[in-house]
């Protein structure tokens, strides 16, 4: 019964803003003469609904009878003296700091709206950058130009490109799949792996190739024309990631104008 306690705060302090006007005298119910106020609880089915739960009556229920148990076992929690703990002040504290973070970022978002001019602007340059050729790739990634060469001196030797990625490899997200990178246009790579690459021909094993992750060996499998989807497909995503990007520069700005002293042990 207590897992609808446990939706993010951040999803939270988004219903908190976007949510209309509830009455804070209005009481769902009452623990010990204390009120459950029903703008909590229609603040938690809104940030239920918002993950994709179905609003109903037995939603309602749910997340009523989940509040009133969070009242029945904080008021237990105080009556123990246990909000006096440093540790859960210290936690209590955090959930406050959270819940104004996400409101002010909801804030800004709100009043700093991203139109579809600018969006379908940022379309045609990430367009721009993937180019029109999709590279299916694989590589080894190793630590050091001798681990380099001595893979490659395996490879020219007749040695398995996917057996040897899966015993030498260091990159733990393509190691499990013989090196496997899957499709990715040039921009994903930082630019020596994508250069390299690029100069492939279809079934080409490069030789040793420097990146800031160390030392890789590159084998192109395949090319194919990039298929971009429609402007309308990929606007959701779009959304996200220059809002998040706002969000990004808008910390940056106030962290510039913050007195910040940090202290590490």
């Amino acid at each position: 019964m207590l897992k609808l306690a446990r939706l993010a705060v951040l999803a939270v302090a988004g219903a908190l803003v976007a949510a209309p006007a509830f009455s804070q005298d209005k009481a769902a119910a009452t623990v010990n003469g204390r009120a459950v106020p029903q703008a909590r609880v229609d603040l938690r089915i809104k940030a239920a609904t918002a993950q994709g739960q179905h609003d109903s009556p037995a939603l309602r229920k749910m997340v009523l009878e989940d509040m009133i148990n969070l009242e029945v076992l904080s008021q237990a929690a105080i009556k123990k003296g246990l909000d006096k703990r440093p540790e859960t002040s210290q936690q209590i504290e955090l959930v406050r700091q959270s819940t104004l973070a996400g409101a002010y970022v909801q804030d800004y978002l709100k009043a700093h709206p991203i139109g579809d001019d600018v969006l379908k602007r940022e379309y045609e340059n990430q367009k721009q950058k993937a180019g029109k050729t999709e590279y299916k790739v694989a590589h080894i990634l190793v630590s050091s130009e001798n681990e380099a060469k001595a893979v490659a001196d395996q490879l020219k030797g007749g040695g398995d490109f996917e057996k040897i990625a899966k015993e030498k490899s260091n990159d733990p997200g393509s190691k499990e799949r013989g090196g496997d990178l899957d499709w990715n246009v040039p921009s994903n790579f930082v630019p020596q792996f994508s250069d390299a690459m690029t100069h492939l021909k279809k079934g080409e094993v490069s030789g040793p190739v420097q990146s800031p992750f160390g030392w890789h060996i590159i084998k192109l499998e395949d090319t194919r024309d990039l298929a971009v989807p429609p402007f309308e497909q990929v606007k959701p995503g779009l959304m996200q990631h220059m809002q998040q990007e706002a969000v990004q520069k808008l910390i940056t700005d106030l962290r510039k104008s913050a007195k910040v002293e940090a202290k590490l042990d």
